[in-house]
């Protein structure tokens, strides 16, 4: 009886083996007949090589007393010591509690502004007004980021236009770049003006796909405009939010380094200071090369967990959902 089951089993590997090779074998003719987009892909892929994958080679350092004239291999290895002496300090709590929060905010009220944007662009009939106000929206988006901290200095400084305002209704002036509780408020705002427009596209794409027998059949049914958006756009649209929300869950800890450096001032330090700031002042200012990159790859290792948690969330509620 032994036999005859290894026998049984034997034929099973032959064949799942043939299975494998016949799949193989048909990868390799797909892959000949159209090698032109491997060839159109290919140096995305080199350059994805060179910039994301050889930089992790680096990451090691993190485990190490690292000296640059040592160099990586030769810095004698500490293991876990950067990573504790991190979570030791005094400002861990207050680092990731502001990055966590920027982030959050952001996420939070600024996630929806793109999708009403497009739902409202979508309305417009006139197609020269419609190509007005997406030029208006778009535009802020090709603006540098200095330039736009530049402004925000500009508008809320103690003799600027916002401040002016405030005196002329009768306020006392407000020193927002110095107060660390208008930090968040202003990096958000500024951050929603500036990219809102631009991501909009997406959804502006997703919904010129809607049929306009769908519109026809619910304006006959009595439906306002409201329920329309309600029980046709949004539904159209509902792909795109989910992988939009994903991926902006999954970078909650990728905030914008640039920004967030170039906004803080000795005041507003105590809400300003997050992780990315942090890393910087540690390793290229301080020159602490190996506990700047602990302190980052902590940083990848949460935005990891984070996207592979909210990606599993979202795939149980469409499941829900029967989608």
């Amino acid at each position: 009886m032994e036999q005859i089951y290894q026998k049984v089993e034997n034929g099973s590997n032959e064949v799942r083996k043939a299975e494998a090779g016949t799949k193989m074998s048909r990868n390799l003719k797909y892959m000949k007949t159209n090698y032109q987009l491997y060839l159109l892909v290919l140096p995305a892929l080199i350059l994805l090589i060179i910039f994301k994958y050889v930089p992790m080679y680096g990451a090691i350092i993190a485990f190490k007393d690292f000296n640059p004239l040592q160099g990586i291999m030769g810095s004698p290895w500490i293991g876990w010591k950067n990573f504790e002496k991190f979570m030791s300090t005094p400002d861990f709590m207050d680092l990731l509690k502001n990055t966590l929060k920027l982030s959050a905010f952001g996420l939070i009220f600024g996630f929806p502004v793109p999708i009403i944007l497009a739902l409202m662009i979508h309305r417009i009939k006139r197609v020269s007004i419609k190509k007005n106000i997406q030029l208006v929206l778009y535009a802020p988006n090709f603006i540098s980021v200095v330039v736009v901290v530049g402004i925000v200095f500009i508008f809320l400084s103690p003799v600027g236009p916002v401040n002016r305002f405030i005196t002329f209704l009768g306020g006392d002036s407000i020193s927002f770049m110095t107060e660390p509780s208008y930090f968040r408020s202003i990096y958000i705002i500024s951050d929603i003006w500036q990219f809102a427009g631009w991501a909009s596209i997406v959804y502006l794409a997703a919904l010129s796909n809607v049929s306009q027998d769908l519109i026809d059949a619910a304006k006959i049914d009595g439906a306002n405009i409201l329920k329309q958006i309600r029980h046709i756009d949004l539904p159209t649209i509902k792909p795109i939010m989910v992988i939009q929300f994903i991926l902006a869950a999954g970078n909650i800890m990728s905030l914008g380094f640039e920004k967030a450096y170039l906004l803080q001032t000795s005041m507003n330090l105590p809400t300003s200071e997050i992780l990315p700031t942090y890393v910087y002042k540690i390793g290229l200012q301080m020159g602490d090369y190996g506990y700047s990159t602990a302190i980052g790859l902590f940083n990848a290792v949460i935005n990891v967990i984070l996207l592979i948690s909210v990606n599993q969330i979202v795939k149980r509620l469409n499941e829900g959902e029967g989608i």
